[in-house]
Protein backbone atom coordinates (compact mmCIF):
# COMPACT_ATOMS: atom_id res chain seq x y z
CA UNK A 1 0.00 0.00 0.00
CA UNK A 2 1.41 3.05 -1.35
CA UNK A 3 0.76 6.32 1.32
CA UNK A 4 0.40 9.86 -0.91
CA UNK A 5 0.92 12.55 2.15
CA UNK A 6 -1.83 15.45 2.15
CA UNK A 7 -0.77 18.15 3.73
CA UNK A 8 -3.59 20.40 1.79
CA UNK A 9 -1.47 21.42 -1.15
CA UNK A 10 -0.96 18.59 -3.42
CA UNK A 11 -2.52 17.65 -6.50
CA UNK A 12 -4.06 14.57 -5.13
CA UNK A 13 -6.92 13.68 -7.56
CA UNK A 14 -5.17 13.07 -10.56
CA UNK A 15 -2.04 11.43 -9.11
CA UNK A 16 -4.62 9.16 -7.29
CA UNK A 17 -6.48 8.57 -10.18
CA UNK A 18 -3.02 7.50 -11.83
CA UNK A 19 -2.21 4.82 -9.13
CA UNK A 20 -5.80 3.71 -10.09
CA UNK A 21 -5.07 3.39 -13.63
CA UNK A 22 -2.06 1.31 -12.52
CA UNK A 23 -3.46 -0.72 -10.42
CA UNK A 24 -2.13 -0.10 -7.53
CA UNK A 25 -3.57 0.76 -3.68
CA UNK A 26 -3.08 3.89 -2.38
CA UNK A 27 -4.54 6.01 0.91
CA UNK A 28 -4.28 9.35 1.41
CA UNK A 29 -2.28 10.29 5.05
CA UNK A 30 -2.04 13.32 7.10
CA UNK A 31 -1.50 11.35 10.92
CA UNK A 32 2.28 11.55 11.57
CA UNK A 33 1.77 8.02 13.45
CA UNK A 34 0.43 5.93 10.04
CA UNK A 35 3.26 7.04 7.67
CA UNK A 36 5.19 3.87 8.89
CA UNK A 37 2.06 1.67 7.61
CA UNK A 38 2.99 2.00 4.08
CA UNK A 39 5.70 0.32 1.47
CA UNK A 40 6.14 3.58 -0.09
CA UNK A 41 5.37 7.72 0.44
CA UNK A 42 4.35 9.73 -2.12
CA UNK A 43 4.64 13.79 -1.08
CA UNK A 44 3.12 15.70 -3.94
CA UNK A 45 3.30 19.31 -4.17
CA UNK A 46 1.48 22.46 -5.81
CA UNK A 47 1.86 25.98 -4.58
CA UNK A 48 4.79 28.04 -2.34
CA UNK A 49 7.68 26.33 -0.58
CA UNK A 50 7.00 28.23 2.72
CA UNK A 51 3.11 27.55 2.85
CA UNK A 52 4.30 23.95 2.12
CA UNK A 53 6.68 23.00 4.53
CA UNK A 54 4.81 25.38 6.75
CA UNK A 55 1.92 23.02 6.88
CA UNK A 56 3.96 20.21 7.34
CA UNK A 57 5.15 21.02 10.50
CA UNK A 58 2.41 22.00 11.57
CA UNK A 59 1.13 19.14 10.89
CA UNK A 60 3.96 17.09 12.92
CA UNK A 61 5.14 15.56 9.87
CA UNK A 62 8.55 16.62 9.13
CA UNK A 63 10.56 13.70 11.55
CA UNK A 64 7.81 11.55 10.39
CA UNK A 65 8.66 12.05 7.14
CA UNK A 66 12.13 11.73 8.35
CA UNK A 67 12.06 9.02 10.21
CA UNK A 68 10.19 6.96 7.40
CA UNK A 69 13.31 8.14 4.65
CA UNK A 70 15.53 6.43 7.33
CA UNK A 71 13.76 3.01 7.23
CA UNK A 72 15.06 2.84 4.06
CA UNK A 73 11.54 2.27 2.27
CA UNK A 74 10.74 4.26 -0.85
CA UNK A 75 9.57 7.94 -0.86
CA UNK A 76 8.88 10.17 -4.25
CA UNK A 77 8.72 13.78 -3.96
CA UNK A 78 6.75 14.72 -6.77
CA UNK A 79 6.76 18.93 -8.59
CA UNK A 80 7.03 21.03 -5.15
CA UNK A 81 7.00 17.55 -3.77
CA UNK A 82 10.47 17.28 -4.79
CA UNK A 83 11.54 20.48 -4.00
CA UNK A 84 10.65 20.35 -0.18
CA UNK A 85 13.46 17.09 0.02
CA UNK A 86 15.97 19.62 -0.61
CA UNK A 87 17.55 21.55 1.82
CA UNK A 88 16.43 25.20 1.37
CA UNK A 89 14.31 27.54 -0.96
CA UNK A 90 14.55 31.00 -1.74
CA UNK A 91 10.67 31.34 -2.93
CA UNK A 92 9.57 33.92 -1.03
CA UNK A 93 12.51 34.56 1.14
CA UNK A 94 14.56 32.08 2.49
CA UNK A 95 12.77 28.70 3.92
CA UNK A 96 14.90 25.39 5.35
CA UNK A 97 13.27 22.16 3.89
CA UNK A 98 13.05 18.77 4.99
CA UNK A 99 16.72 18.09 3.92
CA UNK A 100 16.79 14.20 3.03
CA UNK A 101 18.77 15.58 -0.13
CA UNK A 102 21.82 18.64 0.03
CA UNK A 103 21.08 21.43 -2.52
CA UNK A 104 18.97 24.24 -3.22
CA UNK A 105 15.54 25.49 -4.83
CA UNK A 106 16.21 28.89 -6.57
CA UNK A 107 13.96 30.85 -9.51
CA UNK A 108 14.21 31.10 -12.90
CA UNK A 109 16.15 34.09 -13.63
CA UNK A 110 16.82 35.29 -17.43
CA UNK A 111 14.82 37.17 -20.15
CA UNK A 112 12.23 34.53 -20.78
CA UNK A 113 8.83 32.66 -20.27
CA UNK A 114 8.30 32.21 -16.30
CA UNK A 115 6.96 29.81 -14.96
CA UNK A 116 8.46 26.80 -17.26
CA UNK A 117 4.98 25.54 -18.61
CA UNK A 118 4.56 22.47 -20.84
CA UNK A 119 6.05 19.47 -22.36
CA UNK A 120 10.12 19.15 -22.21
CA UNK A 121 12.51 16.00 -22.76
CA UNK A 122 14.68 14.32 -20.23
CA UNK A 123 18.03 13.80 -20.41
CA UNK A 124 19.25 10.49 -18.99
CA UNK A 125 22.10 10.89 -16.86
CA UNK A 126 21.94 7.85 -15.13
CA UNK A 127 20.40 4.45 -15.37
CA UNK A 128 18.45 3.33 -12.73
CA UNK A 129 15.49 1.04 -12.11
CA UNK A 130 13.27 4.28 -11.91
CA UNK A 131 14.17 4.79 -15.34
CA UNK A 132 13.56 1.47 -16.38
CA UNK A 133 11.81 1.34 -20.37
CA UNK A 134 12.39 5.43 -20.39
CA UNK A 135 14.53 6.58 -23.22
CA UNK A 136 16.47 9.53 -23.66
CA UNK A 137 14.56 12.75 -25.44
CA UNK A 138 11.09 11.37 -23.73
CA UNK A 139 8.91 13.97 -22.78
CA UNK A 140 7.09 14.73 -19.41
CA UNK A 141 4.81 18.09 -18.49
CA UNK A 142 6.78 20.38 -15.98
CA UNK A 143 4.85 23.98 -14.50
CA UNK A 144 7.43 25.87 -11.85
CA UNK A 145 9.13 28.98 -11.87
CA UNK A 146 11.74 27.36 -9.28
CA UNK A 147 14.36 24.80 -9.77
CA UNK A 148 16.77 22.71 -8.02
CA UNK A 149 20.10 23.29 -7.83
CA UNK A 150 21.96 20.03 -6.39
CA UNK A 151 25.44 17.57 -6.69
CA UNK A 152 25.32 16.10 -9.85
CA UNK A 153 25.89 12.78 -8.07
CA UNK A 154 21.79 12.78 -7.32
CA UNK A 155 21.41 13.71 -10.72
CA UNK A 156 19.14 11.17 -12.69
CA UNK A 157 18.22 13.48 -15.38
CA UNK A 158 17.56 16.76 -16.35
CA UNK A 159 16.01 18.69 -18.56
CA UNK A 160 16.45 22.26 -20.70
CA UNK A 161 14.67 25.34 -20.47
CA UNK A 162 17.22 27.93 -21.09
CA UNK A 163 19.69 25.93 -18.99
CA UNK A 164 20.09 23.03 -17.29
CA UNK A 165 17.19 21.65 -15.15
CA UNK A 166 17.31 19.33 -12.62
CA UNK A 167 14.33 17.03 -13.50
CA UNK A 168 15.15 13.47 -11.52
CA UNK A 169 16.41 13.02 -8.70
CA UNK A 170 17.47 9.97 -6.58
CA UNK A 171 19.98 9.07 -3.32
CA UNK A 172 19.40 5.71 -1.80
CA UNK A 173 15.21 5.52 -1.23
CA UNK A 174 14.70 8.85 -1.92
CA UNK A 175 13.64 9.86 -5.76
CA UNK A 176 12.11 13.17 -6.93
CA UNK A 177 10.31 14.46 -10.15
CA UNK A 178 10.18 18.15 -11.13
CA UNK A 179 7.35 17.83 -13.48
CA UNK A 180 4.16 16.30 -13.06
CA UNK A 181 4.09 12.23 -13.75
CA UNK A 182 0.58 11.80 -13.26
CA UNK A 183 0.14 14.75 -16.00
CA UNK A 184 2.95 13.21 -18.72
CA UNK A 185 1.34 10.32 -20.59
CA UNK A 186 2.78 7.38 -21.18
CA UNK A 187 6.44 8.32 -20.07
CA UNK A 188 4.71 9.57 -16.51
CA UNK A 189 2.98 6.91 -15.99
CA UNK A 190 5.65 4.11 -16.18
CA UNK A 191 7.89 6.14 -14.14
CA UNK A 192 4.84 5.69 -11.60
CA UNK A 193 4.78 2.19 -11.89
CA UNK A 194 8.89 1.35 -11.61
CA UNK A 195 8.30 3.29 -8.65
CA UNK A 196 5.00 1.46 -7.54
CA UNK A 197 7.47 -1.49 -8.06
CA UNK A 198 10.18 -0.21 -6.45
CA UNK A 199 7.22 -0.24 -2.74
CA UNK A 200 6.38 -3.95 -3.79
CA UNK A 201 7.35 -6.39 -1.58
CA UNK A 202 8.37 -4.37 0.98
CA UNK A 203 7.59 -5.15 4.70
CA UNK A 204 5.78 -2.05 6.90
Amino acid sequence: MIGIIDYGMGNLYSLSKALERLGYSYEFVSQAERLQEYSGLILPGVGAFGDAIANIRELGLEQAIKGYAATGRPILGICLGMQLLFEKSAEHGEHTGLGLLGGEVVRFRGDYKVPHMGWNQLMIKQKQPLLNGVQDGDYVYFVHSYHVLCEPDVLLATSDYHQEVTAIVNRDNVYGMQFHPEKSGETGMLLLRNFAVQCEGVLT
